[in-house]
Formats: structure tokens, sequence, C-alpha cells
């Protein structure tokens, strides 16, 4: 029988996929599913799935750059105000070329964050990667227990 340190599939295994274009107007957003599945015994799951913004990358991107810790922390693919502006000949965010490209660089700055090790005992991760809704007001920032 494989364990964790033994099988084939690595350890952890982040996936964002399935970006949702939601809200109507100028309330309209695109929402991506982040998948973990993982046999780290630093995470309580072993698997989960939720629904997170552009800005909940924003959130725990701040949020580990804050942190007390030595870790070098990835960028996000751009904001690309450009594409917010008015009157362009295209869909601007919703454009689905653009949507694949920021999907993939989410999904490349997810991946970087909880390969590491300082990283994974940061609570920003787990909330963001756990939790069904990021409550701010719940949040407490910091490190997990051991």
């Amino acid at each position: 029988m494989l364990n964790a340190y033994h099988s084939t599939e690595p350890a952890l295994q982040i996936e964002v996929i399935s970006p949702t274009v939601q809200g109507v107007g100028s309330k309209r957003y695109v929402e991506y599913t982040v998948k973990l599945k993982t046999t780290l015994p630093i995470f309580n799951q072993t698997e989960s799935i939720v629904k997170r913004r552009y800005s909940d990358f924003e959130w725990l991107h701040k949020e580990l750059e804050r942190a007390d810790t030595k870790i070098a922390v990835p960028s996000l693919p751009d904001k690309a105000w450009q594409r917010q502006l008015p009157f362009r000949q295209d869909a601007g965010l919703f454009q689905e070329d653009f949507i694949e490209e920021r999907r993939r660089g989410l999904e490349t700055f997810i991946n970087k964050i909880a390969a590491h090790p300082l990283a994974q005992n940061e609570r920003a991760l787990h909330v963001f990667l756990l939790e069904t809704d990021i409550d701010l007001n719940q949040y407490v920032r910091g490190k997990l227990k051991p």
C-alpha cells in the first residue's frame, strides 16, 4: 500500500479550474474553482473545493507579504487596468483568452505558495484553500498552532 511518502502522485495538488463569469453589468466578476488534494499532514483535510475571485488571491498575497516569515511571495497575474476601460471593442476582463491566461497565472501562484514549507504553516493559506468563505471578521492572522 502506498503512503504519503511513497505515492506516485504528488503530496500536494492544487488546480484552479472552471472560471465562471458571475453577476451582471458593472458587478460582473470571474469566479474560479480551487481544488486541493493532499496527503500532507499539515492540512486538516485531504481534499477541498472552494470558489475564489481574483480579489481573494490578492488577499492571500497581501497576508503572506505581511506575515513574519522569509517567504518570497511570487507575483500575481496583472490587475489588467486597461481591460477595465469603458468603450472597448472586446469583452475586456471577460474575454475568454484573458480569463484563461489569468487562470493559469493564478494556478502557478497558488502552487508555488502552497509548496513552500513556511507558507504551509500560515493560517491565511489554510483559510484560502479549505474554508468555503473567507470571513475577515473571524480571521486571525498568524501561524497554525503545532
